[in-house]
């Protein structure tokens, strides 16, 4: 018969009775039960030392840039603190539209130091082309798991709160916008008239193509998990991203609707007192452009084909 033997192990592990820890108590064992517990504790922890690591998460921020010489350098600073400082592994995709200043040589000079994939057209393209290009970029770049942030280049957007927007991708949001109409959210320095145009336009959409979890349909400040952009990709193709204009945002949106994907919304503070020169949107074609989009995917909704 084995021989009985007492050795000493913390009370949360093993206990003779239902009273409360404290400390240690003795615990009568045979050899042979203890023999095998410290065997099996052996190639559990060894299982687990040699147990591959999680592949690790990329966010790739794509900021589409035209003549932001006296932004871009300090939004591109700011990113790569922000999100060093929150613990993610990132790079940023900046496509330049055709600057005519110095933007590229700063973005240029700063990739020495920061983890930046940079495109450059030609000439100005408008920024749906330059959101077209820069998400295509980055979805080739992308894993599965990965994020893609968009966001603009005049640093108006806070990167901070890509953390944020991140977060909640992980909890289970497919497309998380920063949204202007949040409790907790503040617009900084943008005209009266301006701020009531980009309500009501938002407002007509909501009645028009509701989301859930969307109030914001024209911000592009955002965040998607990548595989959610890849699956709108091979479901539309080049029509995924069709739109010259600043209404490409609002069409982004209208086209992942139809695909069954969870959207939500962080609170934004913009902070368009942040900006220099003018702004590069022109208002009355924004406008315009905007509500024949909205007839156009009332008349004949998007189908979900490359078709």
């Amino acid at each position: 018969m084995p021989v009985l033997e007492s050795i000493e192990v913390p009370t949360g592990l093993l206990r003779l009775d239902g009273a409360p820890n404290h400390g240690f108590r003795r615990w009568a064992g045979r050899r042979t039960d203890r023999e095998s517990l410290a065997g099996n504790l052996r190639v559990t922890v060894a299982a687990a030392q040699n147990a591959p690591a999680p592949p690790e998460t990329t966010v790739f921020v794509v900021v589409p840039a035209y003549n932001e010489e006296a932004r871009i350098g300090q939004l591109l600073e700011r990113i790569d603190r922000d999100l060093h400082a929150a613990g993610l592994t990132f790079r940023i995709v900046v496509v330049d539209d055709g600057s005519g200043d110095a933007t590229p040589d700063i973005v240029n000079r700063l990739a020495d130091r920061i983890p930046i994939d940079s495109q450059r057209h030609p000439q100005n393209l408008g920024l749906g082309s330059t959101i077209r290009d820069g998400l295509q970029r980055a979805v080739a770049l992308a894993g599965p798991e990965d994020f893609i942030v968009t966001m603009d280049g005049d640093d108006t957007h806070p990167p901070a709160l890509i953390a944020r927007m991140v977060q909640a991708l992980r909890e289970g949001h497919d497309v998380v916008v920063a949204s202007r109409y949040r409790p907790g959210s503040r617009v900084i320095g943008v005209p009266l008239f301006r701020r009531l145009l980009s309500y009501l336009g938002s407002g007509l959409l909501r009645l028009t193509f509701p989301i859930a979890g969307i109030r914001d349909y024209t911000n592009g400040y955002r965040a998607y998990r990548s595989d959610c952009l890849r699956q709108a990709l091979a479901v539309y193709g080049e029509r995924f991203l069709d739109q010259r204009g600043f209404q490409c945002m609002v069409d982004i949106l209208l086209k992942l609707r139809p695909l069954g994907l969870v959207m939500g919304e962080v609170s934004l503070v913009l902070r368009y007192d942040r900006k220099q020169g003018q702004t590069k949107m022109q208002i009355g074609r924004t406008i315009r452009n905007t509500l024949l989009l909205i007839a156009k995917r009332r008349l004949s909704p998007v189908a979900q084909s490359r078709k």
